[in-house]
């Protein structure tokens, strides 16, 4: 991966440089958590071609997949950060970042492991911090648990929720964006599971 032009390794000195050092441009920055094999950042990142889009995941192994596809494919509008999710407001400065996607995260379902869920209050202070005023979250999963915690959760703390379902496909008419598919969405819906979905402002 370090021969990839769009792959970083926890960038020293990148806060504040996404946009004039990697895209080259003033676009609006999104971020996908735990991306993987950076499916869902391609699926995006070929939807919103004036958008910039970074996959941030911590194995190198699932990076390299997206990494090497969007490398060949000499796509401007997509990079690939190798970190972990407590990290990122290493690498960008506060008001950089102007969505964050999650999708499909380990629900952490024990009690004693609240803090490592991505949507606990823990990890949405963090985004709050590199978020854009506004700036949208998605959350994408087909875990029951994690879908209505983080429900509770958000009204509870009285966060903006702007759409939310607890079966996208059910839907009349499935935006674009939730209409991809990364392999394992298709394991669990081939399971039976419902995909949920979560939209909102911190």
């Amino acid at each position: 991966m370090k021969l990839f032009s769009n792959t970083f390794e926890q960038p020293i000195g990148m806060k504040g440089k996404w946009h004039s050092d990697v895209f080259k441009n003033t676009n609006p920055m999104v971020l996908e958590l735990g991306c993987g094999r950076g499916e869902y950042t391609i699926g995006l990142s070929s939807l919103f071609l004036d958008k910039n889009f970074i996959g941030i995941d911590l194995k190198g192994s699932r990076l390299w997949k997206g990494a090497k596809l969007c490398h060949l494919q000499h796509r401007t509008n997509t990079a690939f950060l190798r970190s972990r999710v407590e990290l990122i407001e290493s690498y960008f400065e506060p008001g950089e970042v102007a969505e964050i996607w999650i999708t499909f995260p380990d629900p952490q379902p024990r009690d004693k492991w609240e803090k490592k869920r991505l949507t606990s209050m823990e990890f949405l202070d963090l985004y709050k911090r590199i978020l854009k005023p506004g700036g949208l979250l998605h959350l994408k999963t087909d875990n029951t648990f994690l879908y209505h915690y983080t429900l509770e959760l958000l009204t509870h703390k009285n966060i903006d929720i702007t759409f939310y379902s607890d079966d996208v496909y059910s839907l009349p008419e499935v935006a674009p964006e939730l209409n991809i598919e990364t392999t394992y969405e298709k394991k669990f819906k081939a399971l039976g599971e419902t995909i949920k979905y979560i939209q909102f402002k911190l």
